[in-house]
């Protein structure tokens, strides 16, 4: 019979990993190759089956590429003026985009043949996407219009007029409802609309313009970009903020999801591309770029990464599946094991701490007691902590606090407010906070003044904490600014410089301030 495996009580302990699992992941993309436009890159999509071709939007055309051989397949070409926001249909066989003059386009890929035109628009149109039911197209306008358009009548069935007070330059479709659609202006307002009942089902504020918006995979949650802000929305709750993530300092851009949806990425004019954890909300990596990104696209499985610049270069990448990092690491654990034919262990056993011993007897409430010492709550919290931890994955914690006497109560609660700010413990003691007011939301009136009045210090705690963290967030998005500021200041006034050295002239205030214009251009 197996000995009992005592809980983790070092995994509280923050270690510094250099290489984490998104490190080595995203570490498998090749080197890029680079494909050079003549403009900035309005949007990039990339086909729904093999092999992946990627459509790339760039002023009077559109040009689809191969992103194993990177070799240009086929050119659309038949606009008068800019076009914008290609994107493929389910089948691949489709590719809708709008243009400058208003209209809206849908073409086959493999005839290059223009099958239908959509006007009704009075402005230029900047994104176009299929619907779910494949029998629709949502078309974003700066003419404040969102507009439904029926591709067999090749007709308008649904407009929201005046749907924005600034130009529309974000839009997205539901992936699972033919009926909900996403659009983002530059009134910094987010709008969800049902085209069953005509009208807007809700709307929130991003704060900015907003230069981008998608829904996560499942439709009940949707994402927004605008200035170096990032916010995750509930839809199903009306719009409410689940998460907001402020790791670039110059505007986003563009917005994908990588990883079957576990994965955000946002790119930025900051030259970066940031790669979220779609559970924690935290940045896990960052990709960094020649220059300033405006659009990005991510192949199925993540086989291809394409990212478009304002100088017109595409990037392509490609993973690498047999990457010289696994061969290195295979070798030295060949090199390890050819050292030694057979290794024995020492053992020694280990005399079991009293928690654990009440642990396997499913003894939670005594467990609990035995680390809640002075001792231990004092000097080795993360042994109180780890146990903690094991009773919530048991869902035991309930189960140990019930009928606890009224000086463990305050001992538990004084634990909670001493701990809950430190880093290494604050997940899993908010989750045991949640846990307790449970387990004594029905028997508040019953309680003593003391535990009543600890009850209060952990709310005021609580309280404290959430203020904390949001004045850090605020200081961290001040500095953001004040860094991005003085940096186009010393470039601005190195440019101003050398252009006087150049002419061996006093410069004029016109010329000051051509230099910057193009700066802040």
């Amino acid at each position: 019979m197996t000995s009992f495996r005592s809980i983790n009580t070092t995994k509280f302990i923050q270690s510094k990993q250099d290489r984490t699992n998104d490190f080595s992941y995203w570490k498998q993309l090749s080197q890029p190759v680079l494909i050079k436009e003549n403009s900035n890159i309005d949007y990039i999509d990339f086909s729904p089956i093999q092999p992946h071709n990627f459509a790339v939007t760039c002023s009077v055309r559109i040009q689809i590429y191969n992103p194993i051989t990177k070799d240009l397949t086929s050119t659309l070409s038949k606009f008068q003026k800019s076009a914008h926001g290609a994107t493929f249909g389910k089948n691949g066989q489709l590719l809708v985009c709008g243009d400058e003059e208003g209209y809206v386009k849908l073409f086959e890929t493999s005839s290059k043949r223009s099958l239908r035109s959509f006007k009704k628009h009075t402005a230029a149109v900047h994104r176009t996407f299929f619907t779910a039911d494949k029998l629709h197209i949502a078309s974003f306008s700066d003419d404040k219009t969102v507009r439904l358009w029926d591709i067999s009548n090749e007709s308008c069935v649904t407009t929201f007029e005046d749907a924005h007070t600034g130009y529309i330059r974000a839009g997205c479709v539901s992936p699972v409802s033919p009926d909900i659609l996403l659009s983002g202006g530059y009134d910094n307002v987010v709008k969800m609309y049902d085209t069953r009942t005509n009208s807007a089902v809700f709307e929130v504020d991003h704060g900015s313009a907003v230069h981008s918006v998608m829904f996560l995979p499942t439709g009940g949650i949707f994402v927004s970009s605008g200035a170096s802000h990032v916010k995750v929305w509930d839809a199903f709750a009306g719009g409410r903020l689940i998460a907001m993530m402020s790791t670039h300092n110059r505007d986003i851009k563009c917005l994908q999801l990588a990883c079957n949806g576990r994965r955000l990425l946002s790119g930025g004019m900051d030259r970066k591309v940031k790669i979220y954890d779609m559970t924690t909300y935290r940045t896990v990596h960052s990709l960094d770029f020649p220059n300033g990104i405006t659009s990005m696209a991510v192949a199925p499985d993540d086989e291809t990464l394409v990212v478009g610049m304002i100088d017109g270069i595409v990037s392509v990448q490609r993973m690498d599946s047999d990457r010289k990092v696994k061969t290195l690491e295979k070798s030295k654990v060949q090199k390890m094991v050819s050292k030694t034919d057979q290794s024995i262990e020492d053992y020694r056993p280990v005399a079991e701490a009293k928690h654990n011993k009440m642990l396997r007897k499913f003894e939670y409430s005594k467990a609990l007691k035995a680390v809640f010492t002075t001792e231990c709550t004092n000097k080795t919290p993360h042994i109180t902590v780890g146990l903690l931890s094991e009773l919530m994955r048991r869902q035991g914690v309930e189960r140990a606090l019930r009928g606890q006497p009224n000086e463990f109560l305050i001992k538990f609660i004084s634990f909670l407010i001493r701990y809950i700010g430190d880093r290494r413990f604050i997940r899993v003691l908010i989750d045991v906070s949640d846990t307790l007011l449970d387990a004594y939301e029905d028997e508040f009136s019953s309680l003593s003044g003391d535990v009543a009045k600890k009850f209060m210090e952990l709310n005021k705690t609580l309280r404290r904490e959430e203020n904390l963290l949001m004045d850090c967030l605020e200081l961290r998005g001040a500095f953001g600014l004040l860094f991005s500021g003085a940096s186009v200041a010393d470039q601005s006034s190195d440019i101003i410089e050398y252009g006087r050295e150049l002419n061996k002239l006093k410069p004029s205030n016109t010329v000051e301030e051509d230099f910057v214009v193009r700066i802040d251009e």
